[in-house]
Formats: C-alpha cells, sequence, structure tokens
C-alpha cells in the first residue's frame, strides 16, 4: 500500500491519492507509516504523499493528517527510529502544521500537553514541532472552543502554558522543554511562569544536569525575567553550599538524610555554571547590569544572600574581562567595609548582639571562593587577585611606622579599613598557595609595589612578600629575574624597606647561587655610593648574608630561635657549596665591612648593632669580627694605667664649618665588644676543641678585651667631669658648637658608663667589690644626667627634655630587677644591699625598664641582642611583669618616703611599667595572653600551661589593682595621689578587656565599678572621668547603658540646679561622683557622648529595619524580628528622652556643654524623624496600626522633652546676652584696650548659639512627619504636640513696645487700632514660652 501510495504521489493524481487514502482505515495508516519509518526507507516521501492527498481545504483531510500527527508523536519518542530519521519526519511534520486549522493545532497542543505531564518524551525531538505548533497557534484568530467558553489563539497559548508549568515535569525533560519555550513568542507574564517553573526543577534534577539547564535558562532571559533567573540561580547554589557546611560541621547527619553531594563535584558544577553566566554576559551586557543592580539591592536586605560564596565568585570571573570590573571592584569593596564596620558595632554593644545573634562576615565568604576556586575555577584567580591588590591599595596603613611597628599595628588593629587591607593581603596569600599558574604574577606585582610605593608605607606588601616565599621558596627560583630588577633598585629605597625585602626573599639566596651575586654585587656598589641611604642598605645587605650563609663548623646556637623563614629549604642547601667557598664568600664580605667603619657614625651604628647576632649564628667568624673590634677601639683607648678619661672623646666628634657631628659611636661600639665578649664565652670557650692555635689567639683577643673593659671601669670611676670637660659650669645648649659637643660628649659618657654597669655585674657574679663598683659608674652617670635634665629644664624644650635612650639590654633589665627586688638568696644579701642601698640606682633601674616596655611597644622590638626575638622579648616581659607587680603590691606609695623629694617614687614607676605592659602584651602577643597570666601567678609558677582560664587569672590581677584604688579613696587628702589614681584606672579598664564578659567575674567587677562611682565623691577631675569611661566601657558590654545615663543626668539636674530659678530640685543623688566640681562639664559631656553612641546604635538599628521590610522572602520570621527591633529602638528612645528631658532643665554653664546638648538633640530628633518615616513605609506597605509604644514614645516627647527645649533655647540666649552685656559694659569703661576681649566675646556668642536654629529645624521636622503619620494610621498623634512660636529669631518684646509707642504718639489720630492690636499680639507671641515655664514650678 505504501508504494501504491508514493506512485500515485509522483504521478500528481490527487484525486486517485485522495481516494486511495480514504479507503485505508485510521490504523491501517499508522502501521504503514510505523512500517516505512522501521525499515527506514522513503517515510519522508510517504508522509508528502499521505499530505498531498489530505488537503486541509476538506475537513477530512485535516483529520487524517491529524492521524498522522497524532501517531508521529509517539512513534518519535519511541526511541525506536535512527536520529536522522527522526529529525527528517519532524522538519517535514514542522513544515505541514503552519497550514493546520485553529482547532486542528488546539487539539494537537494539547495532545503534547498531556504527553508531557504523563513523561512519555524519550528524546525530546518532538518538542520541536510543539514549538512550532505554539507559535501557529498564537497567530490564529479564529475562535477555538476551551472547556464551556471560546478562547481566541493567543488565551488558548496562554492556558496551555498555564497548565503546563502547573502540571508535573519529568526531571529527565526539563532540559528539552527549557530549550523548547526559547522558540516560542511568550508574554512577560509566560515568561515568568515558564522561569519560576524552570527553577523549582533544579532540586528535583541530578546535579550533573544543572549547568546544561542553567544554559537554556540563561539563553530564554534574553526574553526578559533577568533577574528572576540570576536570583534563583544564586540563590540555589547558595542554599547547597550552606548544605554542604552543615554536613562538614555535623557529619552524623549524613546518616540520617540523604547524603548531599561530594564537595568536589559541587564545585566544579558551580565552575560550569559561573562559565556559561560569564558567557552569556558577554553576548548580552544588559545580564550582567541587572547582576549588579540585583546583588545590590539584595545586600541592602540580607548580606548574606546577595554575597554568598557562589556569588562572588561569578563577580569576580564577569569583572576579569568586563566594562563593569569597576562597579564590581566598588560593590565588593564597600561591602567589605560595611560587613567590618556592622561586626564592629555589634561587638562593642551587648544590647545589639541580644537583637542580631549572628551577623553575616562577609571575610569568610570571600576565603571561601579562594579555597573553591582549586577545584578549576582559573577565571575567578584573576578576578581574586585584581580584588587582593585594589582592597591593599585602598585600604592601605596611612602614616609610616618605624621599623617593626608597622606589623604588628596594622596586623593587628580592629579598624574596618585596616581589616579591609588585610582580608586583601590573605586573599592574595590563599590564592598563591592554591593557583600555581598565577604565582609568579602576584609576585611580580607584590615586588613592583614594594619598589614604586617607596614614599608610602609599603610594610603590608614586605609581610605579603615574606610569607609568599615561606609557603613556597623555590617558586622564587622561576622568578628570581624579578628580583635580582629589584635588587637593582635597593640604593633608591627607604633602609626599613631594604631590611624588610632582604629579609623577606632571604630563602631564595640559599637556593640560587645568581641571586646571591647579583645582590653581591649591587651590595658592594651601594658602599660606595654617595647617598648615606645606599650605604645603610648596603650594611644591612651584608649583615643579612653573613648571619645565614654558616661556615661549616659553626655551632648551631640554640638560641637563633628567630624564624629565617626557611623551614622548606631546610636540608642546608648552602651545603652543597663547600665549606672553604661559604669561608671566603664571609671573609670577602667582612673586608667590604671593614671599610665602613671609617663611614658615617649612622653606618658605624648599623654595623655595631649586627655584630652580635652574627656572631651568634656565624661562630666561626669570631676571631675576624673580634679583630675588628679591637682594631677599631684601639684608636680611642688610652693605655697608661693612671691616665684620666680612659677614653679619646675628641677623637669621637668631627667638625664639618660650624657644625659639629659624632662621627664614632663609642658607647655604641663598646656596648657590641660588651656582648659579643660575654656571648663568646658563655657559648665558644665552653665548646672550644682542640684547635689549639686557633685557642691561643682567641684567648689573646679575650685577654685583651677584659683587661681594657676592667682598666676602662677602673678608671672611669675615679674620673671627674671636669676630665671629659663637662662640669655644672659647661654650656649644653643645642644651638652653639661647645653646646653639641658637650651634648654627644655626655651621652657618649653616660652610655659608656651603662655598659660598663652591664659589664660588671655580669661578671662580678655577686662580689660585694664589683657591686660598688657598679655603683661607682652609676654614680658618674647619674651626675650627669643629673647636669643635663637641669639644663634642658632651663630650655624647657620638651623634645631635648627625654632620656637619652639606655645602652642597657632588655636582659639585663630582667635579670638586675630580679636581683634588686626579688633575691632572696643568703649568699647575696651583702652584696646586693650595696646597690639596695641608693634608692636613685632603683629607680633608675626600673625607670630603664619602663623605657624598654615602651620602645617595644612603639615600635615591637628593642635594642641591644635578642631585641628583635619575640620569643626572648615575652620571657624578658613576662620576669620584669612579675618583679613591678610584686614591688608595687607590697610596697605601697604612701610609705616611701623619699618618693617626694625628686622626680617619681619607685612604686609609681612601677605602676606606670605595669601599665604599659599590659598594653603591649595585648597589642603584641595577643595569643599569649594565657601565658602571659599565668607566668605573672607566682603561687603556681610551674603548673602546666593547659587549659589556663584567661577570666579567672585576670580576675585575680584586677582584685590586687582594685585594693589599691580603695585605699587610695581611704587614703588622706595630703597622701592622695591623682597620678597614681589614673594609673590604677587605666590598667583595671586594660585588664577589663580580658575578662569575658558573660562571666561571673566581670558582673563583680562591673557591680564593684558602680559602687566606687556611687559612693565616693571625688573631685579630681581626671580620675572622674576615666572611672566614668571605664564604667561606661563595662555597662555596654553587660547591657544597654539607659537607665544609668537617666540616674547620672538627674544627678547633674540636681547639683547644677534648675534654669527655672525658682524650681526647687530633690537632693537625691545616686552617684556621689557627680558634684559641684565634676558635673559639668566633665560628667555631662560624658553623658552626652554615652547617649550620642546610643543614639549611634538606634540608627543603625532603623536602617536595619528598613532593610528587613523590604525583604519579603522569608515572611514568616521577619515580622518577629522586626517586632522585636521596634521594641527595643523604641524602648532606647523613650529613655533616652527622659535623660535629654533632665539635662534641658539643668542650669548648664555657657560653653562646650550647651553646644553638645543642642547638637545631641538635633541629632536625637533627627532618629526620632527617621523612625517615624520607617512606620510612614510601613503603613504604605501594610494595612497595619501603628504600636501603642510608638504613640506612647510620640507623647512623651510632646510632654518631656519639645516644651523644656524651647525654654532651653530661652535660656541659652538669656545667658549670652547677659555675657554680651558685661561685655558692653566693660567696652565703655576702656574703649581701646577691650575692644578686641569685645569681638571675641561676640564670635564665641555667634559660634554658642549657632546650633539652635537647626535644633528648631529638626523640631519641625519632626512634627511634620508626625502629622503625615496621623494622616496615614488615621491617629491623632499631633494631640500631644504643643506647637511653638520660637523660630531663628526672636522678636525682643521691650524694644517694640518703646518703639510702638513712639509711632503712636506720632500717628496718634490717623490708625490707631491696628497698631494697639499689633503690639498685643506680638506681646502675647512672646510671652507663651514664659507662660509654659511658669505652668512647670
Amino acid at each position: 500500500m505504501a508504494q501504491r501510495i508514493l506512485a500515485l504521489a509522483a504521478e500528481e493524481a490527487p484525486e486517485r491519492l485522495q481516494e486511495a487514502l480514504q479507503s485505508m482505515g485510521e490504523s491501517e495508516l499508522g502501521d504503514m507509516v510505523t512500517r516505512q519509518a522501521l525499515k527506514g526507507r522513503e517515510t519522508a516521501a510517504l508522509l508528502r504523499g499521505i499530505f498531498k492527498g489530505s488537503p486541509c481545504s476538506q475537513r477530512s483531510g485535516v483529520l487524517r493528517r491529524l492521524q498522522v500527527y497524532k501517531h508521529c508523536v509517539p512513534l518519535v519518542e519511541s526511541g525506536d527510529l535512527h536520529l536522522g530519521k527522526v529529525s527528517e519526519i519532524i522538519g517535514l511534520l514542522m513544515l505541514e502544521a503552519r497550514q493546520l486549522p485553529g482547532y486542528a493545532l488546539a487539539e494537537l497542543a494539547t495532545l503534547f500537553v498531556d504527553v508531557i505531564k504523563g513523561g512519555n518524551l524519550s528524546n525530546g525531538k518532538s518538542l520541536e514541532l510543539f514549538s512550532t505548533v505554539l507559535t501557529a497557534l498564537a497567530s490564529s484568530k479564529e475562535s477555538l472552543a476551551y472547556g464551556k467558553g471560546e478562547l481566541n489563539g493567543e488565551e488558548f497559548k496562554k492556558q496551555l502554558i498555564n497548565t503546563l508549568c502547573s502540571s508535573k515535569w519529568d526531571p529527565q525533560n526539563v532540559i528539552h522543554l527549557a530549550n523548547m519555550f526559547r522558540n516560542i513568542p511568550l508574554s512577560g507574564e509566560e515568561l515568568q511562569f515558564v522561569v519560576e517553573k524552570v527553577l523549582r526543577m533544579f532540586s528535583k534534577l541530578d546535579l550533573q544536569e544543572i549547568p546544561p539547564l542553567v544554559y537554556q535558562l540563561l539563553l530564554l532571559s534574553a526574553k526578559g525575567s533577568k533577574k528572576t533567573v540570576l536570583e534563583g540561580i544564586i540563590s540555589f547554589f547558595n542554599q547547597l553550599d550552606k548544605r554542604q557546611k552543615e554536613e562538614q560541621r555535623v557529619p552524623q547527619s549524613a546518616d540520617l538524610e540523604v547524603a548531599t553531594t561530594p564537595l568536589d563535584q559541587l564545585c566544579h558544577v558551580e565552575g560550569t555554571v559561573i562559565l556559561h553566566i560569564v558567557s552569556v554576559i558577554n553576548l548580552d551586557q544588559d545580564l550582567g547590569e541587572e547582576l549588579i543592580k540585583h546583588l545590590k539591592t539584595e545586600q541592602q536586605k540580607d548580606p548574606g544572600k546577595a554575597l554568598c560564596p557562589f556569588s562572588v565568585a561569578l563577580l569576580l570571573s564577569v569583572a576579569v574581562k568586563h566594562r563593569l570590573q569597576e562597579q564590581i571592584f566598588d560593590f565588593l569593596k564597600t561591602s567589605i567595609t560595611r560587613s567590618c564596620k556592622d561586626l564592629q558595632i555589634l561587638q562593642a554593644s551587648k544590647f545589639l548582639q541580644d537583637l542580631f545573634p549572628q551577623q553575616y562576615d562577609v571575610t569568610a565568604v570571600i576565603l571561601e571562593v579562594v579555597k573553591s576556586s582549586a577545584f578549576g575555577w582559573d577565571y575567578v584567580t584573576q578576578g581574586l587577585v585584581d580584588l587582593g591588590f585594589n582592597l591593599m591599595e585602598s585600604y592601605e596603613p596611612k602614616k609610616p611606622f618605624g621599623g617593626k611597628a608597622a606589623d604588628t599595628s596594622y596586623g593587628l588593629s580592629k579598624m574596618p579599613a585596616q581589616q579591609a587591607c588585610k582580608l586583601g593581603a590573605s586573599i592574595l596569600l590563599e590564592t598563591f598557595k592554591v593557583h600555581e599558574p598565577i604565582r609568579s604574577d602576584i609576585l611580580e606585582q607584590v615586588l613592583n609595589r614594594v619598589l614604586t610605593k617607596a614614599a608610602s608605607p609599603v610594610s603590608h606588601f614586605i609581610d605579603l612578600l615574606s610569607n609568599i616565599v615561606v609557603s613556597a621558596p623555590l617558586v622564587l627560583q622561576t622568578s628570581s629575574s624579578k628580583v635580582t630588577e629589584t635588587f637593582d633598585n635597593l640604593s633608591f629605597l627607604p633602609i626599613d624597606t631594604v631590611q624588610g625585602l632582604l629579609r623577606a626573599v632571604q630563602p631564595l639566596l640559599k637556593v640560587s647561587m645568581s641571586v646571591r651575586d647579583s645582590l653581591i654585587l649591587v651590595l658592594q656598589k651601594a658602599i660606595f655610593s654617595r647617598q648615606l641611604d645606599a650605604r645603610k642598605a648596603a650594611v644591612a645587605g651584608f649583615l643579612l648574608l653573613l648571619r645565614n650563609f654558616k661556615v661549616l663548623g659553626s655551632l648551631a646556637s640554640s638560641q637563633c630561635s628567630q624564624a629565617i623563614g626557611a623551614t622548606q629549604v631546610q636540608a642546608d642547601v648552602h651545603a652543597c657549596y663547600n665549606s672553604a667557598a661559604n669561608e671566603a664568600f664571609c671573609l670577602e664580605i667582612l673586608g667590604s665591612l671593614r671599610r665602613c667603619l671609617s663611614q658615617q657614625a649612622d653606618v658605624r651604628l648599623m654595623l655595631y648593632e649586627g655584630f652580635y647576632d652574627v656572631l651568634r649564628r656565624n661562630s666561626q667568624l669570631t676571631s675576624s669580627i673580634m679583630e675588628m673590634l679591637l682594631s677599631q677601639i684601639k684608636q680611642y683607648y688610652l693605655p697608661q694605667p693612671d691616665l684620666l678619661p680612659p677614653l679619646k672623646l675628641e677623637g669621637c666628634i668631627m667638625a664639618q664649618g660650624n657644625q659639629i657631628f659624632l662621627q664614632e659611636p663609642l658607647a655604641h661600639l663598646l656596648c657590641c665588644i660588651q656582648h659579643c665578649l660575654a656571648w663568646y664565652k658563655s657559648t665558644v670557650h665552653l665548646c672550644q676543641g682542640a684547635e689549639d692555635d686557633e685557642e691561643e689567639e682567641d684567648v689573646r683577643f679575650e685577654q685583651n678585651f677584659e683587661e681594657m673593659l676592667d682598666s676602662v671601669t677602673r678608671r672611669m670611676i675615679k674620673s671627674e667631669l671636669e676630665d671629659f670637660e663637662l662640669d655644672k659650669s659647661a654650656d649644653f645648649s643645642l644651638s652653639s658648637g661647645v653646646g653639641v659637643k658637650n651634648n654627644i660628649y655626655a651621652i657618649q659618657v653616660m652610655g659608656i658608663c651603662e655598659v660598663l654597669i652591664e659589664y660588671n655585674f655580669n661578671i662580678g657574679n655577686f662580689s660585694k667589690n664589683k657591686f660598688e663598683d657598679v655603683l661607682g659608674l652609676f654614680t658618674c652617670y647619674n651626675k650627669l644626667s643629673e647636669i643635663l635634665k637641669e639644663k634642658t629644664g632651663k630650655n624647657k624644650s620638651t623634645s631635648s627634655n627625654k632620656t637619652a635612650r639606655s645602652f642597657l639590654s632588655m636582659g639585663f633589665v630582667s635579670t638586675l630587677l630580679t636581683a634588686l627586688f626579688r633575691d632572696n638568696a643568703q649568699s647575696h644579701e651583702e652584696s646586693l644591699a650595696v646597690l639596695r642601698s641608693s634608692t636613685e640606682f632603683l629607680r633608675y633601674a626600673v625607670s630603664v625598664a619602663l623605657q624598654k616596655v615602651q620602645q617595644l611597644e612603639e615600635t615591637g622590638q628593642t635594642d641591644g641582642p635578642d631585641g628583635q626575638n619575640p620569643e626572648k622579648m615575652f620571657q624578658n616581659l613576662c620576669k620584669i611583669t612579675r618583679v613591678l607587680l610584686w614591688r608595687y603590691t607590697s610596697i605601697p606609695t604612701v610609705v616611701e618616703e623619699s618618693g617626694k623629694k625628686k622626680g617619681k617614687s619607685i612604686s609609681l614607676l612601677c605602676l606606670e611599667g605595669l601599665l604599659r605592659i599590659f598594653n603591649t602584651v595585648q597589642q603584641l602577643y595577643t595569643a599569649r595572653i594565657p601565658q602571659f597570666l599565668q607566668a605573672l601567678d607566682i603561687s603556681d609558677g610551674d603548673a602546666g600551661e593547659t587549659d589556663i582560664n584567661v577570666t579567672e587569672k585576670a580576675a585575680f590581677q584586677i582584685r590586687q589593682f582594685q585594693r589599691s584604688l580603695v585605699n587610695q579613696f581611704s587614703s588622706s587628702e595630703d597622701d592622695f595621689n591623682s597620678k597614681e589614681m589614673q594609673s590604677l584606672i587605666t590598667i583595671l579598664s586594660t585588664l577589663s578587656k580580658l575578662l569575658d564578659p558573660a562571666s561571673q567575674q566581670f558582673l563583680q567587677f562591673l557591680t564593684w565599678t558602680v559602687k566606687i562611682c556611687k559612693e565616693n565623691a571625688l573631685e579630681d577631675i581626671t580620675c572622674c572621668k576615666g572611672l566614668l569611661s571605664l564604667l561606661f566601657s563595662l555597662h555596654v558590654q553587660y547591657k544597654s547603658p539607659v537607665s544609668l545615663l537617666r540616674e547620672l543626668a538627674q544627678d547633674i539636674h540636681a547639683c547644677l540646679g534648675d534654669i527655672d530659678q525658682d524650681v526647687e530640685l530633690e537632693s537625691q543623688s545616686h552617684f556621689a561622683i557627680v558634684n559641684a566640681k565634676t558635673a559639668a562639664p566633665t560628667v555631662c559631656l560624658l553623658v552626652l557622648g554615652q547617649a550620642d553612641k546610643v543614639l549611634e546604635e538606634v540608627d543603625w538599628l532603623i536602617k536595619k529595619l528598613a532593610s528587613l521590610r523590604s525583604d519579603t522572602s522569608d515572611s514568616s520570621q521577619v515580622p518577629n524580628q522586626t517586632q522585636a527591633l521596634e521594641k527595643g529602638i523604641i524602648l532606647q528612645l523613650g529613655t533616652l528622652l527622659t535623660v535629654y528631658h533632665e539635662l534641658v532643665q539643668t542650669a548648664l554653664p555657657a560653653g562646650s556643654c550647651v553646644d553638645t546638648l543642642l547638637r545631641s538633640l538635633s541629632k536625637t530628633y533627627a532618629i526620632l524623624t527617621s523612625l517615624i518615616k520607617h512606620y510612614i513605609q510601613a503603613c504604605r506597605s501594610t494595612s497595619n496600626t501603628i504600636p501603642g509604644r510608638l504613640e506612647k514614645l510620640v507623647k512623651l516627647s510632646g510632654s518631656h522633652l519639645t516644651p523644656q527645649c524651647y525654654s532651653f533655647i530661652t535660656y541659652v540666649q538669656n545667658i549670652h546676652s547677659e555675657s554680651l552685656s558685661f561685655a558692653e559694659e566693660k567696652k565703655k569703661k576702656k574703649k581701646e584696650d577691650e575692644a578686641a576681649a569685645v569681638s571675641t566675646v561676640m564670635a564665641k556668642v555667634l559660634r554658642d548659639t549657632k546650633p539652635i536654629p537647626n535644633l528648631i529645624f529638626a523640631i519641625e521636622q519632626y512634627e511634620k512627619f508626625l502629622i503625615h503619620l496621623s494622616k496615614k494610621s488615621k491617629v491623632n498623634l499631633m494631640q500631644y504636640m504643643k506647637l511653638s512660636t520660637s523660630r531663628d529669631f526672636r522678636i525682643n518684646a521691650s524694644m517694640l513696645d518703646s518703639v510702638l509707642q513712639e509711632h503712636n504718639t506720632e500717628d496718634a489720630e490717623n490708625e490707631p487700632d491696628n497698631n494697639q492690636s499689633s503690639t498685643a499680639e506680638q506681646t502675647d507671641e512672646n510671652q507663651e514660652p514664659k507662660k509654659k515655664r511658669r505652668r512647670k514650678t
């Protein structure tokens, strides 16, 4: 039969063809098509023949065509046919479909919907036909039966799509269906239906099928609904990431629920999806714009949804090759700083923490992106690198720091900008570790910035470079050319940068000969440079090389605990160079350095400070270095035993024209000799082997040095100041050449004395004679020190008044203090009594300790051996703290008699030292605070370091200082020491930071502080300030301080009296600390400052409220959270209004208090206005009525604040007019002299009254929005407001009366009535505020 139809179709005989087809039944026709299709022969020709014989003009023809369509769709989807054959059939059917009438198309479309609902699609090929059918149907104009009614083609299509999207889809067909909808013209509403349906299907699909579906969706988004598509994709992957994280955190949940996808698989899928989105954005710019717009609005509502790892990775990928780069980085930077600020605000307030238990942390999200990018997200890495550098440059440290301080203060800061900078560095470091291909690029960019930003601080880049090198030192070998290029510019860089840079790349010098050689060439050139900085850079570089290239046979010094950074190259790569080469190399460097000993003092100074470290690391160089030092000191040492003084000081200075310079820092040279000798005797001497020749040589220089130091000691004690040409009559002014010379001499002599004190104490082994020598040297030092203090005191220049930096090493200071104050050994008692007998010496020892701690706090290191070794510094700090703590607690200041004679008492110095130490430990050794507190606890000195409870230990220390503070309060007025009390309060507030705010100890401390403030009428203003600041800082970590502020405000009001003198106030006092001396301005300004902080918190909460209101996604939780926030805000504002209610009625003195109060009131009204605006918005979006709480707040503001504000304004203007009239009177008495004074008073009055118009405007704005809210909510809120006549001007009633009376006498006949009535009106208007005030009494 098929052959016959084919033949008839070929003969062009339509009638016979139609007859043949009519003779066949429906099933027969279907079987024929199936057989032909399965044979694979001439199927298309057969179908064409059937269509030819079934014209659409005849109803039978249409029905036959429909039969063929209905038969072909299941046939195509059966999977029995070859794909080529399927495409051929579908192509033909699509061509013919457009000829079908509307009713047939409708029937065919309904058939497709049923097939899809039944899940009978196998390859989805037939959907191409469905899209053609729907498109044809949409353009059909005829009415089609649908249900009981009729619809046109467009509406029928809409109904079908609606049905389709509401029904269940087989997950296998989703991609085919999404693809199909691309080819159908859809209205916006239909497209939204489809997109939402496809997004709902995401969760039902296998993860591997998501990327192709996303791609189809993105292509579909070209028609519209871009926001919905992006939002759906981002939130889907955000949910998956969260679930993945949950499962990692709680592994057992995997057994209970269906296990989620493995992390690597999820990351790969996310990566593919990001690639698809980026490729579509490259074709469709609007999609990129929509992405940023969506994330910006989402971030206002819920930053956790907007910036999840997936969306950040997506943004960074889009940023790489796109014009949106600037927009994206700006958005990310503001998001990061906003997140850091929010965290900062939250951490500072317990009140906010209770309302916002969790807060989103963007830094963790971005670092998670770096971690995930390891799974093949190469297109994200460039964005990460750009973002990292962008952050580091936008938020770099602003002011230069000295030496090491840059690392410490920058690393531990809590400011949002610096946290952002730190995040940038972390991004780059982590990216460097994860992605090998981009490493050289990161390294190159870091090095470029170190070179080009030499003027601004580059410490953060040097830190990053150091961390990069430590994480992969061998990577630098591939980029060694870049490093050698950097070396060429060393001589142009500041010395701090040079030292940091060399320290950072130092591991490379061990693995690359070429780099080392190029560095040596650069340094040798620099040594002969005309620039001083270049020569210093050369010395720094050479010393670093000497420290790190050990000559074979050097001791593996256990003291060398400072991290070199080459942990990965610990196989001692330089052992491959033979020891002779290393030795020759080191001796060559020493030869170059020997030349530096004839250069400027700064260069020599660097050498003397660096030699000790070189010896400690490279002991084989001992003899060479000691010889250099010996030959250097011999130039200034006078060997004759009776010659005084023992050293030639005139050789140390150099005159150039009128100016005199220090040429040889002699004290530093001696200091270097003393430390090297001490190290040599304690280490090398004990380990000397069989090399007798060397030993003899070494013993010779050791003997030389010892004899020399003993001789210098003996003769220095005998020398008088006159021997050094220094005595009381000498000139020490820095303006004359002689004065400069004398200053240099004095500092050198004092330094030499200090060096010898340390030397003699160390070798003395507690012998009485040696300690007498120490005291003799100190006498010499002290005489000079006193003269210098006296002379500089006369000049009163504060810069020169600082004590010269001490030459004692930190290690020695800790040993000395322990011996002086804590050594109870019987055998040492007699010799130590010599030193203990001198109070001056004891005070000196403590003040040097104070100086060392200060240096450590400011720069992160100290002078002298091990000054840059954090571990040693920490141990010394612990020892010093133990001694100072014992000394202060066991001998109170009151007991010391000599304290008042001159200088501070030792106890007070100890207290200052403790304060600095507690600060330093919190700054530099945050991670080691538990060990520090453990070390202070003498009772369990050697207890293990496991489970140290910081709160308990800190509370124990706090109790000691609490006792001292209570003793101060109970001491007599003569014994009261304001400075000591200030230090005690500051120490208490520093230690309180170590307490856990949730602990019992914290609560006890807070209760104690409140009690102290309530019971002690302290009149010292600074102490009062410190104590109240401590109280506030503790209170905000426990709960909101508004009730506390109210009590303080009541006390201030009671203390200063009312603005209306007729009012008598109850004399109830809550806090004795508020008294006539402290109430204004001290307490008043502190209370207003704290009230402003509360206002800022409330403002922050109102902004959060706005974002919650706009976030409608999780409707169940939002109302509860909103209500909690609204309640919190209104309660805070309500209590604050009562605080201001007290303060605006207080007779505050003119000046800062009045000014601050007026500004604070303006801010309060502005925040009340923004709250009212929030409720106006809420009334717009929902039909909610306003809560009763808000009504009460408005009522309170109307009754307790606004009228009092206007009275206060009148009071302020009165006190200012009094001061003006007073000034005018003076002016009359002495016209010329006082003119300037009057203009000053005028300017001050103008300045002080400036905030008044702002306040009135703020009140009026508040009332304006209250009227709006009253209309919206149908609640009359204005009934609580009494409108005032005060404006930013005031009519002077008395003056007006007199003018008008004059006017009346002149024009009485013309219009008497008008004038009288206007006078009456004006007088009434002006009197109104007074009436209010009377009513209040």
